[in-house]
């Protein structure tokens, strides 16, 4: 799913500038995050803190890419944690392919709120395989005060077939989201 950032990444410099600060949640192997990096964004890794080896798989994708400046941080979606509260305020948060547990829907939601509490500007994009028409976020986005606005694929190239050398999207339904605060005012 990852290589679905591909295409939005690779236009980083135009859409985003240089500077902007970014973290990608639940990286594996941090392939939009290690992107993101190389067009210039200030960027933090993380994955969960109760699998160290997905943080160690962050941290040889950043060596493989020769980015030493990229930090790694353990965070497990619901918990508040030192790492979580030491944070700096994030532009943009990226989550590839996070949402396909319902279980986790909440706790990926309520980090994402505790990052939107330090910039109310922040937003979260997320590109996932829906897996059942049953799921939906829009209970949970409504608990959190946020919204979200469905980005179409064909908006940035990545509705065809065999995207970076992957069956993606092929026969799956694939989604973009960008999920923000639900107040204009923020």
């Amino acid at each position: 799913m990852e290589c679905m950032f591909g295409p939005v990444l690779w236009s980083w410099p135009s859409t985003c500038g240089f500077t902007k600060d970014l973290c990608q949640i639940g990286a594996g192997v941090s392939l939009p995050g290690i992107m993101a990096a190389k067009c210039g964004a200030e960027v933090i890794l993380s994955d969960s803190s109760e699998l160290p080896h997905c943080l160690e798989i962050c941290r040889q994708s950043c060596q493989m890419n020769n980015l030493p400046q990229v930090h790694v941080v353990g965070l497990t979606w619901g918990h508040v944690s030192r790492d979580l509260l030491a944070l700096p305020p994030q532009d943009i948060i990226l989550a590839s392919d996070v949402f396909f547990e319902p279980e986790d829907f909440e706790d990926i939601l309520t980090t994402v709120y505790f990052l939107m509490q330090k910039n109310p500007k922040v937003q979260l994009w997320s590109t996932y395989q829906v897996r059942s028409a049953d799921w939906s976020l829009e209970g949970l986005l409504y608990k959190w005060d946020m919204k979200c606005v469905q980005i179409p694929l064909e908006s940035f190239g990545a509705d065809k077939e065999d995207i970076a050398e992957s069956a993606l999207p092929g026969r799956h339904t694939v989604e973009m989201l960008v999920i923000s605060f639900a107040k204009d005012s923020l």
